[in-house]
Order: C-alpha cells, then structure tokens, then sequence
C-alpha cells in the first residue's frame, strides 16, 4: 500500500481526505507535529502547493495537501485566503461577514478549493480545483456542518450546505469537486500511480 503524508495536524481533515479517496490503496498519515508550514501563498494554489511541497520535502515522501475557502463577490473576493482567520470561532466569522455584507443586494459568493499532490522531492505532480457557487443568506440556517455551512446556500439544491446531507454536500461542495478530479488519476494501485508521476 502507498502513503501520502497529508500536510495537517489535524486528525479531522485527514480522516475527511480519507473518506474522499475511499477504496483505494493509499494510507494517509498525518505530517510530523513540529513540522509547522507558514501560508504565504497568495492564492489557494499557492498555498496548497507550498504546503504538499515543503512536506514532501521535510519528511521524503508524496504528500497531498489542500487549500480552501469562501470567496465572495461584494468584499472583492474576501474573506478568501483568510476564510479561517476571520474570527475566533464559526459564530464570529459568520457575524463579521454578514456584518459587512450589510444589506447588499449583491449576495453571490464561491466556496474554492485546491488539493496539491508533491513528489518526495517537493515537485508537485497533480493539481486540481473544485469551485461550488452560491449565494450569501441574510441568517443562518441548518445545523449540519461547520465554519460559514449555515449561511452558504447552493440554489440548485435549494438547501445552505448546513442543511444538505453528509453525501450530498460530499457530492457537490468545492472539495467534493476537487477530489472527483483526483479520483480518476489516483484510482489505479497507489503503486502504479506513484511509478506514472515519478520524474
């Protein structure tokens, strides 16, 4: 079985990664806990790559790493890159948004994500990018999921992605998307796919 060293220390997004590349022959292992990465990156992919690279490096192993975050049109593409550092918990990241969306009229918004695969030797071998559109609510609704979820909602599906199911938000979110574009790539034996990438 090949291992990709995912570039998190949180166990929470290793077992989602996981849960998106279920069925095949891939262990992931969390990245070392004193290995820290700064985001200086000043786009999702930059960052993504920056971080999947800089792992790959530090430890000699493929490494996946990913990047993402809400962009909407009003702010100028804000809260974007800073999506998690927008306030101290999910309530005040909401709160600040909406805040200063006001009554804008103008609610469209994006959820974006970039999943970077690096070789041992910090080049990256596969990029991919999965972007959900939506719209921006006035007040939150739903309980499922978390950060901006309750004021997300998708037209389409008529739903926040706090009020979708587990599988449908899998299905259709930014990070859904960016990972069925991986699927395909990754689906023959880890092996094979780790031979067919090397340089």
């Amino acid at each position: 079985m090949a291992r990709l060293v995912v570039a998190t220390g949180n166990p929470g997004k290793l077992k989602e990664m996981q849960a998106y590349l279920t069925g095949l022959d891939l262990e992931l292992v969390l990245k070392p806990a004193e290995l820290d990465i700064e985001e200086t990156g000043e786009t999702f992919a930059e960052n993504a790559c920056l971080k999947a690279s800089q792992v790959a490096k530090a430890v000699g192993e493929w490494a996946i790493a990913d990047d993402s975050g809400l962009a909407v049109d009003a702010l100028n593409g804000a809260p974007g890159l800073y999506s998690a550092r927008y306030g101290n918990s999910d309530s005040d990241r909401i709160e600040r948004l909406l805040s200063e969306l006001g009554d804008t009229q103008n609610r469209r918004a994006q959820f974006v994500c970039v999943v970077a695969i690096a070789r041992p030797d910090g080049s990256i071998a596969l990029q991919t990018e999965g972007i959900c559109p939506g719209e921006i609510l006035h007040a939150p609704r739903g309980t499922g999921g978390f950060g901006y979820d309750p004021i997300f909602y998708v037209p389409e599906q008529q739903m926040t992605f706090a009020e979708m199911s587990p599988q449908t938000k899998h299905a259709i979110s930014h990070r859904g998307l960016a990972f069925q574009q991986l699927l395909p790539k990754l689906s023959q034996s880890g092996k094979d796919f780790f031979e067919q990438y090397e340089q």
